[in-house]
């Protein structure tokens, strides 16, 4: 299978702070990769470096058969971008805004116009397409951003976290349409802090942290690093997570982890069936009362944790320009 993006050794530094160290990626064509870390990972230079928005301080790659830096010109009409924000025009319509986008590309009135109608009726945004975007929600304005990266038909697109700030319902449409895409042969390579939507999507993950890839593989490839079983006990009340805490620690393997808003306690164990069987004998004889148990596999943010010994989810900051911050 031929390799639709490549990069070697990649490097950028804003200053003193090093936004990536020494990347390096491939992505076969008609595969989606999923760049999985918290923002200041350094997803988004990534993403920048790939689509010719920066020049890397050292290091190479092909996208699409086009350097990067070398053929940054020809590169910009083989790729989509949708970015973290949607690129949109406020005051246009739906339809202009894809008819402009197809005039950039130089696909003639004609040509612009039969593909915004297109890419409108695609992404389920053909009644909407007379009116100003100003008036869209925020997955309409996503689905819109989305059909502005595919106008040209690109064979290769990247989505920097497409989903962020969306709600449950318009994140799943979002998800249909990049399947869909796949389905039909494109390549894209996808940045995410939401495990779920790196579960879902991606055919290989890849976990970086502090500019450096740590680890990469299918889903269950990198579930099964982390091994073992999960319990999870959910109690009535806060009083009861202690206990629970203290009962769970009792056969862990490994480090607990508790939501207390959720009054959820998970924790690692061996032999889990039999585990469980007594950490709820446990339980009930200190007379805690459990809404909910269970075994469960690793999750990604069970393999994130594991790997870089912090959540997925926490912050590291991003400066306002999207220049990633190091922690």
């Amino acid at each position: 299978m031929t390799d639709a993006i490549t990069a070697e050794g990649l490097t950028k530094r804003y200053g003193e702070v090093t936004a990536l160290d020494g990347l390096s990626l491939t992505v076969p064509e008609g595969t989606v990769l999923a760049l999985l870390g918290p923002n200041g990972a350094g997803k988004t230079t990534t993403v920048r470096v790939l689509t010719t928005l920066l020049r890397p301080d050292a290091g190479s790659a092909v996208v699409a058969g086009c350097d990067v830096v070398r053929d940054a010109a020809r590169l910009r009409s083989r790729i989509g971008l949708s970015g973290q924000y949607a690129a949109v025009d406020e005051h246009l319509t739906g339809a202009e805004n894809l008819e402009m986008v197809g005039r950039l590309y130089h696909l003639g009135a004609k040509r612009s116009r039969a593909r915004a109608r297109e890419l409108l009726e695609r992404f389920d945004l053909a009644d909407a397409g007379g009116r100003p975007v100003k008036g869209y929600s925020g997955g309409m304005r996503r689905r819109i951003d989305l059909a502005a990266a595919l106008v040209a038909d690109p064979p290769v697109l990247f989505l920097d976290e497409p989903s962020t700030g969306l709600d449950p319902r318009a994140r799943a449409q979002l998800w249909n349409v990049v399947a869909d895409l796949v389905s039909g042969g494109s390549t894209v390579l996808l940045t995410t802090q939401y495990m779920e939507e790196a579960d879902r999507l991606a055919d290989q993950i890849m976990v970086v942290d502090h500019g450096r890839a740590i680890a990469r593989g299918t889903s269950d490839d990198l579930k099964d690093q982390v091994g073992g079983d999960r319990i999870e006990v959910t109690v009535s009340t806060r009083a009861e997570l202690d206990a629970a805490r203290e009962t769970l620690a009792w056969r862990a393997v490994g480090a607990l982890r508790t939501d207390p808003d959720a009054l959820r306690v998970t924790a690692p164990v061996s032999s889990g069936a039999d585990s469980l069987r007594e950490v709820l004998a446990r339980l009930a004889d200190q007379r805690v009362t459990v809404r909910d148990a269970g075994l469960r596999r690793p999750t990604l943010d069970d393999v994130y944790l594991a790997l870089t010994g912090h959540a997925a989810a926490a912050a590291a900051g991003e400066t306002r320009d999207g220049q990633e911050a190091a922690r």
